[in-house]
């Protein structure tokens, strides 16, 4: 299985609310329809992340694929013409991104409807290779992370070392996903000795000056 990871901006000129409305009604019916997608998330930004000024993204988008071929195969049907003729009509195409990941599933408790989903999307330390931060990232901070008793769920989105071995330049190396039971529960959490063990954990290996991440809220359109 491979993994799209795919954020945006709206369209100028648009509200937030009609950018999601447009997203979650018009965009994902054309999206379910696509021939070979598996699995298809949306997650929205939060509406308090704006009270200080723009997010990274307005919106985070997952499509899962059996393999890259179903995805160049995907490319020439009218399915996916469709796609992208609609995208014009809610995205700001420049600031769409895409990264082809390998997903990994650290921590698997079940979370409620309404939990919070922290999205990183980070970047290896200056100096350090491709293999030795994926190494560090899943053997060294994912049992971290699983030791976190208030994050509930916790995936790593490694960027594919097919993108590397390619001579691209990837946005990022990859994207955590960590979910919490609600806003009050992850600020909890952040003053815990196990988060200070985390963030502590993230110098050895995360760049974070060329690092990000947004609060959302997720919904699966298609499982």
């Amino acid at each position: 299985m491979v993994k799209v990871v795919i954020f945006f901006k709206r369209r100028q000129g648009m509200s937030v609310e009609d950018f999601q409305h447009h997203w979650r009604t018009v965009h994902a019916d054309i999206i379910v329809k696509l021939p070979g997608i598996r699995r298809y998330v949306q997650s929205r930004v939060l509406a308090s992340a704006y009270r200080k000024g723009e997010p990274l993204c307005d919106g985070v988008a997952e499509s899962y694929f059996d393999d890259t071929q179903a995805m160049k195969t995907l490319a020439m049907t009218q399915e996916y013409a469709a796609v992208l003729a609609d995208e014009a009509n809610f995205i700001d195409g420049p600031s769409m991104r895409s990264i082809i990941c390998d997903e990994y599933v650290i921590k698997d408790a079940p979370v409620p409807e309404n939990a919070i989903k922290s999205i990183d999307f980070i970047n290896r330390k200056a100096g350090m290779s491709v293999d030795d931060f994926q190494r560090h990232w899943r053997e060294v901070h994912g049992p971290l992370c699983v030791s976190a008793r208030a994050m509930r769920r916790y995936l790593q989105n490694h960027t594919r070392r097919a993108v590397y071995d390619s001579g691209k330049a990837p946005a990022y190396d990859g994207v955590a996903m960590s979910w919490f039971d609600d806003l009050e529960a992850l600020r909890i959490a952040a003053a815990t000795p196990e988060f200070e063990v985390l963030r502590n954990d993230l110098d050895n290996f995360v760049a974070k000056n060329r690092s990000s991440f947004v609060l959302t809220q997720e919904q699966v359109i298609l499982s």
